[in-house]
C-alpha cells in the first residue's frame, strides 16, 4: 500500500479519522508529560489541516516542541521519519479477506502518476485532470451500492486529497469551482460511508464540510443534498425537530430537480414520523410520489448513485417511516414494493444495503403482527450479508426486529427463541459497530 509519508500508511492501518487520531495525540501528550515531568505538553492538542498537512507529504520542516516528541511516542518512529515523504512503497499487515492488491489501488496508482505529470502547471490545471477527477468521483457515487463501505472510504478519502491539491494548484475560477465540486462531492461520500461504518460524528462533520464546499461555489444541489444528509443524521441522533429545519433550508437552494425534492421529502416524512405527526407524514408521503415537474440537476440526477433517490430507495425510506408509526401494513407494503423494484432490475446487481434493510424492515412489519415465520423468511437473505457489508443502518433495524421478538405474544416460541438468537449473533459477528454513546430513533418506534 503506498502513503505520502509513514505517519499516512500507519494511520490507515489503524483505521483512523482525524477524530481518532487527535483523541491517541491529546492522550499521548498526557502520558509523555508525565514521564518527562513537563507539564506544558499535557494540553497539546492537533488541528484537522495540521494533520491533512503532516500526512500528505508537505511538510518542509519539523513541527514545532512538543509536537516532535508526542508523534514519537504514539509511533516509536522519529518525526524526521514519519513526515518525511515516501518514495517506495509500505505493505501493512495483511487483512483476513482482504486482498493486497485491488483497483482501488492500481487506480490510486494512477492518479498519482496524473498527478505528477500536472505538477509542470504552477498556476493552472491541465482540464483532462479535472475530467479525470470528476469520472472518478462519479464512478464512485454510481458504484456505492456495490462496494464495501471500507472500500467507499478508502477510495473517497484518496478523491478529496486529490481534489484539495489540486485546488493548491490553480487559481483559474473555472477550475477552481470544479475541483470545490468534486472535493463537495467527495466529502459527502465520505459522510456516508462513515455513517455506514458506525460514526455518528465524523458524519456529520464531512456533511457540514460537504455544505460548506457547495456554499463556496453556490452550488444548489450539493448544498441540498448535504442538509438532507445532516437531516438523517439529526433523527438519527434523536433531534427530529432539527431535522424538519435542515430539510426545509435544504429546499431553499436554487437549481433542484425532481429526484432532490423527493429525497428531501422522504427525509421530512421520516422526521415527521419521529415526532409522532401522522397526518404531515402521509401528506409528504404523497407529495413525494406525486413530484414530476420534469426538472433534473446535475448530482441527484446526471450523477445519480447514492446522490440518487430511485424508486426502490423511497419505497424502503417509507417503509421505515411507516414502522415509526407502528403500521405494520403500510411498512409491509412499502418495503415489499423496495424488494419487488430491486428484483425487477435485472440489468444491475442487487444493491446490498438498500436490499437488507428493506428486507429488516419487511420483517419488523410481520413480527408487529406476530408473523415470525415470515418474519424468518425475510431475515434469511440478511444473515447472508458478509461482515464488511453489515452497516450501522442494518445493525440498528435488526436491534429493533429484536425487542419486536421480547413481545408478551412470542413469550414461549421456540422459534422466535431461535430467530433472537440469530440476530444477537449475526450483529455479534459484524465488523463494524456503532461509534459513541447516544442512543438514535431511526427506526424506534
Amino acid at each position: 500500500m503506498s502513503g505520502r509519508t509513514l505517519l499516512q500508511v500507519l494511520v490507515v492501518q489503524r483505521g483512523w479519522t482525524y477524530a481518532l487520531f487527535r483523541q491517541a495525540y491529546e492522550q499521548a501528550a498526557k502520558q509523555l508529560s508525565k514521564t518527562v515531568g513537563d507539564r506544558s505538553i499535557a494540553t497539546a492538542t492537533l488541528e484537522e489541516p495540521t494533520f491533512r498537512r503532516w500526512t500528505s507529504g508537505r511538510v518542509k520542516k519539523l513541527p514545532n516542541h512538543p509536537a516532535p516528541l508526542i508523534l514519537e511516542h504514539m509511533f516509536e518512529h522519529s518525526a524526521s521519519v514519519l513526515l518525511r515523504q515516501l518514495t517506495g512503497n509500505i505493505a501493512p499487515s495483511p487483512q483476513p479477506d482482504v486482498p493486497l492488491l485491488n483497483e482501488s489501488e492500481l487506480a490510486m496508482t494512477a492518479r498519482n502518476a496524473a498527478e505528477h505529470a500536472g505538477d509542470a502547471a504552477s498556476l493552472s490545471l491541465p482540464d483532462m485532470t479535472l475530467d479525470q477527477l470528476s469520472d472518478d468521483v462519479a464512478a464512485l457515487a454510481r458504484t456505492y451500492d456495490h462496494t464495501s463501505p471500507v472500500e467507499v472510504f478508502r477510495r473517497a478519502k484518496d478523491l478529496l486529497h486529490v481534489a484539495q491539491a489540486m485546488l493548491e494548484r490553480t487559481q483559474i475560477p473555472r477550475q477552481r469551482t470544479r475541483a470545490y465540486l468534486a472535493a463537495g462531492q467527495s466529502a459527502a461520500l465520505l459522510s456516508a460511508t462513515s455513517f455506514d461504518l458506525g460514526s455518528l460524528s465524523a458524519a456529520v462533520q464531512l456533511s457540514r464540510t460537504a455544505a460548506l464546499y457547495g456554499q463556496v461555489i453556490e452550488h444548489g444541489p450539493l448544498q441540498a443534498y448535504a442538509h438532507g444528509a445532516l437531516a438523517c443524521l439529526s433523527f438519527w441522533d434523536g433531534r427530529p425537530s432539527d431535522a424538519v429545519r435542515l430539510v426545509k433550508m435544504a429546499k431553499t437552494f436554487g437549481g433542484l430537480g425532481d429526484t432532490a425534492m423527493i429525497r428531501l421529502a422522504a427525509i421530512e416524512a421520516r422526521a415527521q414520523a419521529h415526532l409522532g405527526d401522522g397526518d404531515k407524514v402521509r401528506r409528504l408521503v404523497r407529495l413525494a410520489s406525486e413530484q414530476d415537474t420534469g426538472k433534473r440537476d446535475e448530482l441527484h440526477d446526471d450523477i445519480g448513485g447514492e446522490f440518487g433517490f430511485p424508486e426502490y430507495r423511497l419505497a424502503m425510506s417509507n417503509a421505515t417511516t411507516y414502522l415509526l408509526l407502528r403500521d405494520s401494513s403500510g411498512a409491509e407494503s412499502s418495503a415489499q414494493h423496495a424488494l419487488d423494484l430491486m428484483s425487477e432490475a435485472s440489468h444491475r446487481r442487487l444493491p446490498i444495503l438498500v436490499s437488507s434493510q428493506a428486507a429488516v424492515d419487511l420483517a419488523r412489519a410481520r413480527l408487529m403482527r406476530h408473523e415470525i415465520e415470515g418474519a424468518h423468511e425475510s431475515l434469511e437473505r440478511v444473515f447472508r450479508v458478509p461482515r464488511e457489508w453489515r452497516g450501522a443502518g442494518m445493525l440498528e433495524r435488526l436491534a429493533a426486529a429484536r425487542s419486536e421478538i421480547a413481545h408478551p405474544a412470542f413469550r414461549g416460541s421456540a422459534q422466535a427463541k431461535t430467530l433472537g438468537e440469530q440476530i444477537e449473533d449475526f450483529c455479534a459477528l459484524s465488523a463494524f459497530r456503532r461509534l459513541g454513546s447516544s442512543a438514535p430513533l431511526a427506526i424506534e418506534g
